[in-house]
């Protein structure tokens, strides 16, 4: 064998083992931010599910009632007795920011739940349908659309009062047009499918291939929105509620207690700042969660996963 021949074997083991070296550290990096997204999602899932029991059991986490007023311990900062402090009324912090998480999920899952069926429902008569009802639907939609989000809550809000049901509702209002196109947009792209065209040249009837196959395969991208969107509309409803459009009692909602406690905020910052945190973290969880539902359920992600 010549020193040439040695020479290239040896140039092509080295690059060999370099690229192996490469592809191992890539493959390193790629289960490190596997991981560490994971451990994002696991943190998330733990304070929804915190959260939720606060909401649905509050008197087994609260320390003290949300209506005691300790005189003795107005305005208090954050302290081993008092974990959020206490406001002016010497309520403590915690026990209200507990409390009042019960409202703050109903308005978001309630108006989720109204705004995705009528929204959705909207968009699948107007996607199968086309033709007249498509534009007729569109068109209704595109007005809705017109109007920014928070602007169309706040009117309906308004009109409607004060309230739980009132301010759910309004929520929901909002949601409906977004809802509504990407359903329409689902279900025209699941109709136009080669394997919509040979069932219906089977003699399948358009009830049977709705229901069979063109709803099973549209909802997917309805529940990665309706995730996301219980956050925006929490967000939405404790804006409202910072308003004063919000639930009327004695327990406020996250959004009513940031009102309550703008006024302090140079001398007590932590009436404000804790139930902003619980909006904010909240909100982050049910997004992170709903990005791993969509990466969970889009074909072209868990492929390359």
């Amino acid at each position: 064998m010549s020193m040439k021949n040695v020479a290239g074997d040896k140039k092509a083991w080295a690059g060999s083992v370099g690229r192996i070296r490469l592809w191992n550290r890539r493959a390193w990096r790629h289960r490190v931010s596997f991981a560490v997204s994971r451990l994002f999602v696991y943190a998330a899932l733990l304070v929804v599910v915190f959260t939720v029991a606060c909401a649905i059991v509050p008197g087994w986490i609260a320390p003290y009632d949300p209506t005691q007023m300790m005189m003795d311990a107005i305005l208090q900062a954050p302290s081993a007795a008092h974990l959020f402090g206490t406001d002016y009324f010497g309520r403590d912090i915690f026990s209200v920011v507990v409390h009042g998480s019960r409202d703050s999920l109903l308005i978001g899952f309630a108006s989720v739940l109204v705004g995705g069926i009528v929204g959705s429902a909207l968009g699948i008569i107007s996607g199968y349908a086309g033709g007249v009802v498509d534009t007729i639907t569109m068109r209704a939609v595109d007005i809705l659309m017109a109007v920014p989000g928070v602007l169309l809550a706040l009117s309906v809000a308004a009109a409607l009062g004060p309230g739980l049901m009132n301010i759910a509702l309004a929520v929901a209002v909002s949601s409906i047009p977004g809802y509504a196109r990407v359903m329409r947009g689902q279900v025209i792209s699941v109709k136009g499918l080669p394997f919509i065209t040979a069932t219906r040249s089977l003699g399948g009837s358009n009830t049977r291939i709705f229901w069979k196959h063109v709803l099973p395969h549209s909802l997917s991208p309805l529940l990665v929105m309706a995730t996301l969107g219980v956050g925006t509309s929490i967000l939405t409803g404790s804006g409202l509620s910072f308003l004063g459009l919000g639930v009327l009692k004695e327990i406020p909602d996250w959004g009513a207690l940031l009102s309550q406690g703008r006024g302090y905020l140079t001398v007590a910052w932590w009436i404000c700042t804790f139930p902003g945190l619980a909006i904010t973290l909240f909100v982050l969880a049910v997004n992170l969660i709903g990005d791993d539902i969509r990466d969970r359920l889009d074909p072209r992600v868990k492929g390359a996963v």
